[in-house]
């Protein structure tokens, strides 16, 4: 019998970088700011809520789109936070972690042959689903050490073909905070060019200083706009995996379509819990904030210290630092021997973008851990000789 092989859909999609560094991690008992999970979890009334939903029997299948109570509680939020005005039984779906929302967005949209303009370096699934959709990337690439949309070169992506914009902002890996003139510039190019955009903005409320303007409060395209989320960040509950996209009636429509033959429905008694989230916590995300930026400062000053500069982000969990004057041939390199060489886990950025120079010397690191995790891997970094050879 001949051995199956993998779909050729799967060609050239390696495992994902964080499976690999967090078992590197885990093998090596490095400290690990490479995956993007807190190690503090959200308010323990919400913990509460998911517990009472388990015993008072919400442990059978949810309906598909999502339960009544969440889809209101996520309709409301949009409202509340950005003035957009939701059909909670049309217009949302819950979606399992905001990973699914993408898979079944890209899967429920995107045709073989269509053209999808994606920022790189970029979220490692949106490489995946793009590709099993049958989809061609356009990547537009936000370039150290500033990380700002090039506006040319956007224009200069969109061919015939182009259907879609993925847009993530704020952006991971990069810590961007996309700004109301770039977005104004996505959005201007999208309507000429009869383009729909797919916003991926679970970083939503974690910005420093810096506002996150959601695509589709934009003139005209509050009906050419899919946008995704969750509460995993924004909460601190990334096990969770309760996400949801909201927008027009169609798109939100495709994103079920695909999503009832992935996981058909998402954690019964986790949906109640975060529309309790929602609704009874709206300003967890802003003390979250607050406490994320002191944690930047702290990895990002300690990095600067020992000889790993880069920009502090505008918003998310990361930080990128330049690792050029190391002298390691690319950050892939340096970060496979680190947890040897320091005891400390990072992300080689290369991963994400289709052309590697343009991050092959950056390596991203995790800032959502307790102060003194951070503390002890800068220690680590600091003690540690990090020079090639």
């Amino acid at each position: 019998m001949t051995t199956p092989r993998t779909a050729a859909r799967l060609d050239g999609i390696p495992p994902t970088i964080f499976s690999t560094m967090s078992a590197l991690a885990v093998r090596t008992g490095a400290v690990n700011l490479g995956q993007g999970f807190p190690d503090e979890d959200g308010p323990p009334e919400v913990i509460a809520a998911a517990v009472r939903a388990l015993q008072s029997g919400a442990n059978q299948y949810a309906p598909g789109i999502g339960t009544p109570a969440l889809r209101q509680a996520v309709a409301r939020h949009q409202q509340r936070h950005y003035g957009l005005q939701l059909d909670p039984d049309s217009q949302v779906v819950v979606t399992t972690g905001c990973t699914e929302g993408i898979a079944s967005a890209l899967l429920g949209l995107v045709d073989p042959g269509d053209e999808v303009v994606v920022l790189e370096p970029y979220y490692d699934s949106y490489v995946a689903m793009i590709q099993m959709a049958g989809g061609v990337r356009r990547p537009v690439t936000l370039r150290a050490p500033d990380f700002r949309l090039d506006l040319d070169e956007l224009r200069a992506a969109v061919t015939s073909r182009t259907r879609f914009v993925l847009l993530n902002s704020p952006h991971n890996p990069t810590g961007t905070v996309l700004t109301r003139a770039e977005l104004e510039a996505v959005a201007e190019l999208a309507v000429d060019r009869d383009l729909v955009v797919i916003t991926d903005e679970v970083y939503e409320h974690l910005t420093f200083g810096t506002d996150h303007v959601p695509m589709a409060t934009l003139p005209g395209m509050a009906e050419r706009t899919l946008t995704l989320s969750s509460a995993g960040k924004s909460y601190s509950f990334t096990g969770w995996k309760v996400g949801w996209a909201t927008g027009p009636a169609s798109l939100v429509g495709a994103v079920l379509a695909a999503k009832q033959w992935l996981t058909f429905t998402s954690g019964a008694p986790l949906q109640p819990a975060v529309a309790a989230a929602l609704d009874e916590h709206p300003d967890f995300p802003t003390t979250l904030a607050a406490e994320l930026r002191e944690k930047r400062d702290l990895l990002c000053d300690g990095l600067e210290k020992i000889g790993l500069r880069g920009r502090p982000p505008e918003g998310t969990y990361f930080a990128t630092s330049d690792i050029t004057d190391l002298g390691w041939p690319d950050a892939m390199a340096f970060c496979l021997a680190l947890p040897e060489r320091a005891g400390v886990v990072g992300i080689p950025t290369q991963v994400f973008y289709d052309d590697p120079d343009a991050g092959r010397q950056l390596v991203r690191w995790a800032f959502c851990k307790r102060r003194e995790v951070i503390e002890e891997a800068v220690s680590r970094l600091g003690a540690a000789d990090l020079s090639y050879g």
